[in-house]
């Protein structure tokens, strides 16, 4: 996803080499692809940063992987600046709305013309979230509530359970068993574990950055992008430091190799994936991208 390109890319993992661009309207955002590997949902966030003013956009695109077109929009309004994206292992779609604060789901996304289901958050400025498996359960961030927000996406009758982890909080994962959220509370630095099911802190650690995003790599260790410091680092699930990586632009999001000790992280600035060896923790290859790439995901050969 290269958001201010305007455009989802196809480039060769190994060489580096674009293949194809598909064109869509600006500022797409965030990016999920279904278990088949059959189609891409892209969220219409619409606007370049959380910070810039405007209305958005209010659309899922739902791109082709085979055919590397748009196959169809889905028209999400009156739910306007849809970042967050998510698909569980019954391949249903969720898709979140910053500006209505609303996470909506879709039973069938390769046909049908409109959510079939909301859930209130009741965060403020609702960014992204982290997904259960069996999407039964959605932990929602809002930047301006300084929430996460434990959602039952498939019953909007339960209402949402809130915790504050810290300042900021954008970007968590879960644990492999699911016990535990890991947040980055930007403004507070820090990491933050939290129990997924009473949604209490268990523990909270300052990073001395940036805590952009955090992914789960194992048993014990996370990976975090620091966009201060430029760095990607490993954290062991406890929230003890392990090690530390200097990158030559501003990391963002990052995809992990299925099968092998490989992290692709795009890099905003200096317009690049870094191909990282994770066990060695050194950059040991990449290639250029056209703007801003952000989410990614890593396909099969054709």
């Amino acid at each position: 996803m290269e958001k201010s390109s305007h455009a989802v890319s196809f480039y060769d993992a190994e060489s580096g080499q674009l293949r194809q661009t598909v064109r869509l309207p600006d500022y797409p955002h965030e990016m999920v692809v279904d278990s088949r590997r059959r189609f891409a949902y892209v969220g219409h966030y619409g606007v370049r940063m959380s910070s810039s003013v405007g209305e958005g956009g209010a659309a899922v695109f739902v791109i082709d992987l085979a055919e590397r077109s748009l196959a169809r929009t889905i028209d999400t309004r009156p739910f306007n600046r849809i970042h967050g994206m998510g698909i569980d292992h019954h391949d249903r779609l969720y898709a979140l709305s910053e500006e209505k604060a609303a996470l909506l789901g879709f039973d069938d996304p390769s046909t049908d013309p409109a959510p079939t289901r909301a859930v209130p958050t009741h965060g403020v400025k609702t960014h992204l979230f982290t997904l259960s498996r069996d999407g039964e359960r959605a932990y929602v961030t809002g930047l301006l509530s300084h929430t996460v927000s434990l959602v039952r996406p498939h019953d909007a009758a339960v209402p949402p359970v809130l915790v504050t982890p810290g300042q900021l909080p954008e970007s968590s994962c879960l644990s492999r068993d699911e016990k535990t959220l890991f947040v980055g509370a930007r403004k507070s630095a820090s990491l933050v574990a939290v129990d997924t099911r009473t949604m209490k802190v268990r523990r909270t650690r300052k990073t001395g950055g940036d805590p952009l995003r955090v992914y789960t790599l194992d048993d014990e260790r996370l990976l975090v992008t620091d966009i201060v410091a430029n760095t990607l680092a490993l954290w062991s699930t406890d929230l003890r430091p392990i090690r530390s990586l200097g990158l030559d632009g501003t990391p963002s999001a990052v995809t992990l190799h299925p099968s092998r000790p490989l992290a692709y992280v795009s890099l905003l600035g200096t317009n690049r994936i870094a191909v990282v060896d994770l066990d060695r923790f050194a950059v040991v290859d990449g290639f250029a991208t056209q703007l801003e790439p952000d989410a990614s995901v890593l396909l099969p050969a054709p």
